[in-house]
């Protein structure tokens, strides 16, 4: 009988960033790894600083299927929203793909609900606002193909530890290894409560003494310096638009019109779907309740704003 195999996929905080282990990175998905199976299971990490859902798809997860895993991670999106190439309808179908694929062949998936970026870089809210409407859309779909999936899914956005500084890597953006492990440990419940996984659960207590000040500075001023140019180059100038409109969108008294806007192209991206059936009650509540909008309301399609002269 061949051991439990575990692959997993995503962008830089599946790769482990903010756990550091001798000069790489470690995260939460190799200490969950360490949980699954005795002696031990075959663990593969195929996320990639960086990766967007397109990465994932194209890349990750053909090597991924090649391995035939009995358990796959796919936590990604976040890099989604801070692109100037934004498109809640591409991330769906790209997602749906990926989730499919591995149901089809049998693999128990993984996913999760995250924060947004501009709530944990404290950004104001005319910066913020926008990529935590992108992030709540991205929850969203993910939310819903989660269920349509039976995956085993972490809405990590409500967990009280996120908000919890101690939990976070000097960058705020990244969990440091004491946030690494509170994701293992909520993974690791949710696998066993579905037979999956050893009872030994990873440790909450961290291996490793937190970075130093001078550490984190310095990491900040090296390695996060060029992580924050290289966002800035491709976000910064739509950021700087999408911050106009939603002050335009204030002063109006209209803010409302954003959020509805949001929640009716994620309603359209799910509906695009080629799925059996109609979508179901379940899903049709997670289209608009994570969105922050009353099931069962209905909106105007919204015209499109007039350019500012």
């Amino acid at each position: 009988m061949r051991p439990l195999r575990y692959v997993a996929l995503g962008d830089s905080l599946t790769e482990g960033v903010g756990d550091p282990v001798g000069n790489g990175w470690r995260g939460w998905a190799a200490l969950l790894a360490g949980g699954l199976a005795e002696p031990s299971a075959e663990f593969t990490n195929l996320a990639v600083s960086g990766a967007q859902t397109r990465d994932v798809l194209e890349t990750q997860l053909p090597a991924a299927l090649e391995l035939r895993p009995d358990v796959a991670s796919v936590l990604v999106g976040v890099n989604d929203t801070l692109r100037s190439t934004f498109d809640i309808e591409k991330i769906a179908q790209r997602l749906d793909k990926v989730y499919e694929s591995f149901t089809r062949q049998g693999t128990a998936v993984l996913t999760a609900c995250l924060p947004d970026p501009g709530t944990m870089l404290g950004l104001p809210g005319v910066l913020g606002n926008p990529l935590a409407r992108r992030q709540r859309a991205v929850n969203t779909v993910v939310h819903t193909l989660s269920e349509r999936y039976g995956a085993v899914h972490l809405h990590a956005v409500d967990d009280p530890w996120i908000m919890d500084r101690a939990m976070w890597s000097s960058d705020r953006l990244h969990p440091g290894e004491r946030g690494h492990r509170q994701i293992a440990l909520r993974f690791h419940a949710m696998l066993r409560h579905r037979g999956i996984g050893t009872e030994v659960a990873p440790a909450a207590e961290p291996e490793f003494p937190p970075p130093t000040k001078s550490a984190s500075l310095l990491w900040l001023a090296t390695a996060g310096t060029a992580w924050v140019i290289r966002r800035c180059n491709d976000l910064l100038p739509q950021l700087v638009r999408l911050a106009a409109v939603e002050m335009r969108h204030r002063a109006r008294g209209t803010s409302d019109r954003l959020d509805v806007r949001a929640a009716l192209s994620v309603s359209r991206a799910l509906a695009a779907l080629s799925v059996q059936g109609p979508m179901g009650l379940a899903e049709q509540r997670l289209v608009t309740e994570p969105m922050g909008l009353p099931e069962q309301r209905s909106f105007p399609e919204p015209q499109p704003e007039p350019e500012a002269a």
